[in-house]
This record gives C-alpha cells, sequence and structure tokens, in this order.
C-alpha cells in the first residue's frame, strides 16, 4: 500500500522536474546556459551536447559566450545553434561564438507565456492521472482483501494531498516562469 503512495510521489516529482527542464528551453530575454541542453554537436563521428565540447560563460545579460576546447569545432556549434529552435544568429571570431539575445518583443513575451501555461497544464494532467492510476491500484488491492475500507479511504486522501502539492508546486514553477518571460 506505501509502494503505491511512493511509487505515485515519485512520479509526481519526476513530472515536476520534466516541467523545470521543459521550461529552461523557453527562452527569455536573459541569457541563460540552459538554453544549449538540448542542442547536440556532431562531433568525432557522435552527436555529443554542447555543454561537453565547449564552455558557455554570460559576461552579461543579454550576451553568451562560447569557447569550444577544440577549436576545429567552431563551425559544427555555430550551425547546430542557427539551426536549432532557439532563433539566435551567433557569430563567431575563429575563438569563440557570441551570441547577443535580443530583447524579446511584446508578442513573443505572450506566446512564451501560453506556451508556458500550456506545458504546466499538460503536468498539471499527468499528476491527476498518478493519482487515478494510484487509486485503480488501491482498489485492486482492497477487492484482493489486503486493505480494509478505512485504509483504502486514508491512502487515497493521502494521494490526494499529494496531488494536491504536486500541482501547488507545478503553478509555483509556473508563476517563476511567467515572471522571467515577461520581465524586460
Amino acid at each position: 500500500m506505501h509502494s503505491v503512495i511512493s511509487s505515485s510521489e515519485a512520479r509526481m516529482k519526476k513530472t515536476v522536474v520534466n516541467l523545470k527542464e521543459g521550461f529552461a528551453a523557453l527562452r527569455t530575454g536573459r541569457a541563460s546556459a540552459s538554453l544549449f541542453d538540448k542542442i547536440k554537436i556532431d562531433c568525432y563521428g557522435d552527436k555529443m551536447p554542447l555543454n561537453q565540447v565547449a564552455a558557455i560563460s554570460i559576461p552579461e545579460a543579454r550576451l553568451i559566450v562560447i569557447q569550444p576546447w577544440d577549436k576545429g569545432l567552431i563551425g559544427e556549434i555555430e550551425k547546430a545553434i542557427r539551426t536549432s529552435e532557439l532563433s539566435l544568429n551567433p557569430s563567431n571570431d575563429g575563438k569563440v561564438i557570441r551570441i547577443a539575445i535580443p530583447p524579446l518583443t511584446e508578442e513573443r513575451r505572450k506566446e512564451l507565456a501560453k506556451l508556458a501555461k500550456s506545458q504546466a497544464e499538460q503536468s498539471r494532467v499527468a499528476v491527476r492521472n498518478i493519482r487515478r492510476d494510484g487509486n485503480e491500484e488501491l482498489k485492486k488491492i482492497f477487492k484482493a482483501g489486503e486493505l480494509t475500507e478505512d485504509e483504502e479511504s486514508r491512502h487515497s486522501e493521502e494521494l490526494q494531498k499529494l496531488t494536491d502539492f504536486y500541482i501547488g508546486k507545478i503553478n509555483q514553477v509556473l508563476d517563476e516562469k511567467e515572471k522571467e518571460i515577461m520581465e524586460d
């Protein structure tokens, strides 16, 4: 019975982590190394994450500097950034790649906020589905005679409390991301 609760909680926790990771890839008006987490570079006959082939630094709020450890990869890195969905325009001087992060237009901010809300809603639905799965599992255990009705009810209430807690977490993560998107 406790395994139902703990596995449900682990899945809910993972849903929040996945939402945060998804939000990290949403570009705001500020420079952030996490923008490049999903970018892979073709190098040495393999696809490697950008942060494993270069140092990414943020010297200013709207500037990102990428310094490849192997200067021969500078063209591949630049190409990967240009073809990504980030809509950024990198420039290189042969040693480092500089990317100026343009301020977001009001329209783009609204689009990003809408996208963030949609991702958060998907996460809330996922948490509710996990609760439903947990409740169904508890019903099976009850029908098998391994739980009393009171125990089933208590565990079900526990699942509801977890659901409320993680939906609150999702709302908190969304609020923070919306503030970040809307600030200049």
